[in-house]
């Protein structure tokens, strides 16, 4: 190896690109305990556990306490997810075959102490079951302040969470809430865009039912064997491209909001390995070739069931030619510049849940 190879070696920019220590949506706080799903009568032995602890999901968004859905657009604030006693929502959950629950998993609390977690996902429900006798001494600690507000006649449990509860985006929810929650939501609103997406076996045509504590579906039909289904989920790469000088390649896709820039992404093709996606998609998109790649971690994205999986690569020439179909205008930036840039909102940067952002901010050094 000549002197020259090893000086771009020692001092390539993906030298010291390290593994991106925290991804909103990637905090796996909770032991899936996967042995568990299986059991017979499982949703309904937890939720009469005073230890378990419900949340809400409705079309992927889930439920927060009253007020806390004006937050998300705000930098410094926590939010939580309104948990809601079991014993209030087995009734209508029984009653009510469009209301389906899944088994998130168990977080241990202290010796001895365990905390089940399950997610009631109201998408497809029928606002008609009725509120369960004395459902408002305790319920409202997870709607709201009004403590000590009489219950409605005939206002059900659904209803009350639909006018006293806020829903909120996981794109909003994750950036402000402990890691614990974030996993929770990312999981429940996974497995809820999945069951609104497939509700007829791919096979055959007929009709799912809900299987393995909300984590698979099971094909209705007998002369098909009523095979068990399980989620698709659709790997994507996204990809920060770096020169020799070390600039960050941002680009402006078609589709995006205007000043909106981003750094390389897209589906992974059948029969194509990660790589070899990364390269084609930078090719494709901006004309640029990539050599070297260095992984940086994965996150889940629930929009609808996409795994996005992160690499830095380095360029192999810098010369840019956008394709004008799906990316519009591509730049090489510095530190400085890229900072001017946003100071001036010349240029927008992705949100906060996004694995994008802290691509960028490895990049960079410091949070955005």
């Amino acid at each position: 190896m000549s002197s020259s190879d090893t000086s771009s070696t020692l001092f390539s920019p993906l030298a010291l690109t390290q593994a991106l220590p925290f991804l909103p949506l990637s905090q796996a706080k909770v032991d899936y305990r996967v042995d568990l799903r299986y059991e017979e009568g499982l949703i309904d032995t937890l939720l009469r556990k005073a230890s378990t602890r419900v949340m809400l999901v409705n079309t992927g968004k889930v439920a927060v306490p009253h007020g806390q859905g004006d937050l998300v657009d705000y930098e410094s604030v926590h939010m939580r997810l309104a948990f809601l006693p079991g014993e209030y929502l087995s009734g209508a959950l029984a009653e009510n075959p469009g209301i389906l629950a899944f088994f998130l998993g168990q977080e241990s609390a202290g010796p001895g102490q365990v905390h089940d977690y399950i997610a009631i996902d109201i998408s497809n429900a029928h606002q008609d079951t009725p509120l369960p006798d004395a459902a408002h001494v305790g319920a409202d600690d997870a709607f709201g302040p009004e403590r000590d507000t009489p219950v409605t006649t005939g206002l059900t449990m659904l209803e009350r969470a639909e006018r006293q509860l806020d829903w909120v985006s996981l794109r909003g929810f994750a950036p402000h809430c402990s890691a614990l929650e974030a996993g929770l939501a990312t999981s429940a609103s996974t497995l809820s865009m999945w069951h609104i997406s497939q509700r007829h076996c791919p096979r055959c045509g007929a009709r799912t039912q809900t299987a393995l504590a909300g984590w698979g579906q099971r094909c209705s039909n007998a002369e098909d064997g009523k095979r068990v289904l399980f989620p698709r989920i659709e790997p994507a790469v996204i990809t920060a491209t770096v020169d020799s000088r070390d600039r960050l390649l941002l680009q402006h896709n078609t589709a995006w909001a205007e000043h909106f820039y981003s750094v390389s992404a897209g589906f992974v093709e059948a029969g194509e390995n990660l790589e070899h996606a990364a390269r084609r998609e930078s090719a494709e998109e901006t004309g640029i070739i990539i050599g070297d790649l260095k992984y940086l971690g994965s996150q889940p994205w629930p929009f609808p069931s996409s795994l996005m999986v992160a690499f830095k690569g380095q360029a192999l020439g810098t010369r840019i030619e956008v394709d004008g179909e799906e990316t519009e205008d591509a730049v090489w930036v510095t530190r400085e510049e890229y900072v001017h840039a946003l100071a001036s909102e010349s240029m927008l940067a992705p949100g906060k849940a996004t694995i994008a952002r802290y691509m960028i901010e490895e990049w960079l050094g410091h949070e955005i």
